[in-house]
């Protein structure tokens, strides 16, 4: 029986309730919190309205170059409103003791830390989890990841990070739920509501917090942190989805991003910040930056830390991460008329709200649970949920009759990630503790006993350069490198190899070779270990490559040559166990592709949801004058919603009850799917609408819903989407969103190129 299905009680215990919502409450606490702020800030200098502005980091998981000092006397001054990196009961009890025991007004602070995929138990990357299209799962781990962070004392996460990206050198895709605005925003939805539940003051519940906003996904050349620009009406039909979703579903905070917008850094853009965030969506949480995001304007060449401080402020930021720019400048600042009280006023209110929705002011310590932190972290239910949820992540690529293995014979398990606990979590899991990590031999070896013989070597080091292994095995992911010659080790392991049924090649990127900072402007597997893999293969034997990634990667020549290929990203603390339960068939793989992968770097940007141009490619590549490479197609390695499965899925026909859409009217679409293999699975099944005519240009294909369901061998079940007036809905050239009459096709398939379609009018 799945997990999922067994009582998970303490996972569930703030699932949402579906129920009328008792309107006259909420006016009444939102009133008794009105009141109770109003009279706090009545009591508060200048000088400690701005100290709730400062969020300092306890140095306990450093995320940036900056250190803050003297904290201490800090709290005691009334200058920090909150910590971040600071962890366990006893360590935040003890400051949050100081807070509240020996400042003037006893102001709580609020504690958060980068619970990105899981806190101490961690799930697959974000990239990898967004291939699983099961929002139910992901909301799942999100409430497990709240639970946790919570029983050991944090109220705050800076998660999700719903940023859009179709390039896959920057490092951050691993972050994120990759290339679709409506699936990330489905993530995003699902995210918010498994960290806060339905209640923040519930001492499981976590404050969210959605970032980079905004457009961080689409910086130039796929370098971390560097400038974005692009038109409004790209930014609002292909990116902002996701951060609107997230506001939508409630997220308490929002960070801003490190890039600018239409020349103005996002810290400091106040039609970013005020005139889309509040105003338009009606967000009522607080604004927080990125990692000294303030201080850093002053090298994108836009004023001293005086002067950015004050425009981060009067564009709407709330609380400054770290720099302590609002610290040191905001009072000066106010004496010379730079800022109002009333822009202080606001962000001190907005960080208390924060602080009283959690039920801070009620009880400073309800996170401070020794017992929690015993019992409900890192337990054998959380584990046996992180493996299942990996497999469900893991995308099969390419399977010519390989897989799944038989568990008999000897395996032959080669390459330089086979045995490294430390790389399993994948980057991002600064809680984890990494020497409980399952590696893939050990995986192999639970799962397998004494059925099969586990043969093992290292084969070849992760890169032949010493000072690159270093900057990708950072944050104690270091793989020892073997410093025998390459003859000797590919020696060994083709001896290894020799003596085994089937080989099981564990190799790709190490896990701090994507994450934040970690650009790739070569997107191949290094090629050290390609050589390896090429002469792993001239011995014709079965050959399985485990592929480990944070990104979409140039695969050509391993689609090329290899039989077998599954994508297992960075599946978290169970990564090995959850690898064996694939291979040898006790779980059958659904992941579908979230980014497309390309066939080489040239390509990228390259991804499905694209605009044609006047001169499309029509037919086979290559014609001259069209849209099109003299040296490869256009076609992707990979599309985006792509992935493998040990059954055979049939996606008829779709079938729509009408070919007329009217305001206020609905049509559905149905087609019949059919698992025509001999293993039970489960398959996602996508719809996708294309407008065939529009007032400005609009997309090939918009992925605009999916449903992943199981099928036994041999089953058939219809699966139906609906189509409304909001569903074909875009924005115009004016930024109005609207849904203009016209001519619309349908699609619906198992991916974004293998689809099948129909016809409906729009009037």
């Amino acid at each position: 029986m799945s997990i999922i299905a067994v009582g998970i009680s303490v996972l569930m215990a703030c699932t949402p309730k579906i129920a009328k919502q008792d309107k006259v409450e909420a006016v009444k606490n939102e009133s008794e919190m009105d009141k109770f702020i109003s009279e706090l800030m009545s009591k508060m200098t200048l000088e400690e309205k701005i100290g709730q502005l400062n969020l300092l980091t306890g140095g306990d998981a450093v995320t940036g170059t900056t250190v803050n000092s003297n904290i201490e006397q800090k709290i005691k001054n009334g200058q920090v409103g909150g910590f971040f990196s600071l962890t366990t009961p006893a360590k935040i009890r003890k400051t949050q003791e100081i807070a509240v025991n020996e400042t003037r007004l006893k102001i709580p602070l609020i504690f958060g830390l980068d619970v990105i995929h899981g806190y101490k138990t961690t799930f697959p990357i974000p990239l990898g989890l967004s291939c699983s299209w099961d929002m139910d799962l992901i909301y799942k781990t999100a409430r497990m990841a709240a639970q946790e962070a919570t029983a050991d004392g944090l109220n705050w996460t800076f998660s999700p990070m719903v940023d859009v990206s179709r390039d896959p050198r920057w490092g951050r895709v691993s972050e994120g739920n990759g290339e679709d605005p409506f699936l990330g925003a489905e993530i995003a939805k699902a995210m918010v509501k498994g960290y806060q539940g339905d209640d923040l003051s519930k001492a499981n519940t976590i404050m969210a917090c959605v970032k980079h906003f905004a457009l961080y996904g689409a910086g130039e050349a796929g370098r971390d942190y560097n400038t974005v620009d692009m038109s409004r009406n790209r930014m609002f039909n292909e990116y902002m989805l996701p951060y609107k979703a997230a506001v939508d579903a409630g997220v308490g905070s929002v960070m801003t991003s490190f890039n600018e917008i239409d020349g103005i850094p996002a810290t400091a853009n106040k039609w970013l910040v005020t005139d889309v965030l509040r105003e338009q969506w009606g967000f009522k949480g607080f604004v927080v930056t990125d990692y000294t995001g303030i201080n850093e304007m002053v090298d994108h060449g836009f004023g001293n830390l005086q002067q950015v401080s004050a425009k981060a402020l009067n564009a709407g930021v709330d609380m400054d991460m770290v720099g302590e720019g609002f610290l040191t400048t905001l009072k000066s600042s106010y004496e010379q008329g730079k800022v109002s009280m009333g822009e202080i006023n606001r962000a001190c209110r907005l960080v208390l709200e924060a602080k009283y929705k959690l039920g801070l002011f009620e009880d400073p310590f309800k996170y401070c649970n020794e017992e929690r932190a015993r019992t409900e972290i890192y337990t054998r239910e959380n584990l046996q949920f992180a493996r299942e949820v990996a497999t469900k992540s893991f995308v099969l690529l390419k399977n010519e009759n390989v897989l799944p293995l038989k568990k008999q014979g000897t395996i032959a398990l080669i390459g330089p990630l086979a045995n490294t606990k430390e790389n399993m979590p994948g980057t991002w899991s600064v809680s984890t503790d990494l020497s409980k990590a399952i590696s893939v031999k050990e995986g192999l070896e639970n799962t397998l006993g004494s059925k099969v013989k586990v043969n093992y070597a290292m084969g070849t080091n992760l890169l032949d350069d010493p000072e690159y292994q270093k900057r990708a095995t950072m944050f104690g992911r270091d793989i020892p490198r073997d410093n025998r010659s390459k003859e000797i080790m590919l020696k060994e392991a083709l001896s290894v190899a020799r003596k085994s049924d089937v080989i099981v090649a564990a190799m790709g990127e190490s896990s701090e070779m994507s994450g934040e900072s970690s650009s790739r402007s070569d997107i191949r597997i290094p090629q050290n270990q390609q050589e390896l893999l090429s002469e792993l293969l001239k011995l014709g034997k079965p050959v399985v490559l485990v592929l480990f990634t944070g990104r979409p990667l140039d695969l050509s020549w391993e689609d090329k040559n290899v039989p077998a290929i599954l994508n297992v990203w960075f599946g978290g603390s169970e990564t090995g166990n959850a690898i064996a339960d694939v291979l040898f068939g006790d779980v059958n793989p659904s992941g579908k592709l979230s980014m497309t992968f390309p066939q080489n770097v040239g390509q990228v940007p390259l991804y499905y949801n694209h605009k044609n141009t006047g001169r499309p490619l029509e037919g086979a590549w290559f014609q001259k004058f069209r849209s099109n490479y003299l040296d490869v197609s256009n076609d992707p390695l990979y599309p985006f919603g792509y992935g493998l499965s040990y059954s055979k899925f049939e996606i008829s026909q779709p079938v729509l009850n009408n070919s007329v859409l009217r305001s206020g009217g609905k049509i559905t679409v149905e087609a019949n799917v059919k698992n025509a293999g001999i293993y039970d699975g489960e398959e996602v099944v996508q719809f996708y609408i294309r407008d065939m005519v529009g007032s400005v240009t609009r997309p090939v294909k918009e992925l605009k819903g999916f449903k992943k369901i199981f099928l036994k061998a041999g089953e058939a079940k219809n699966v139906s989407f609906d189509i409304t007036e909001e569903t074909i809905k875009f924005y115009d050239s004016d930024l109005k969103f609207v849904a203009e009459p016209g001519d619309f096709k349908v699609f619906v398939g198992n991916s974004s190129s293998n689809v099948k379609e129909a016809n409906f009018k729009f009037e």
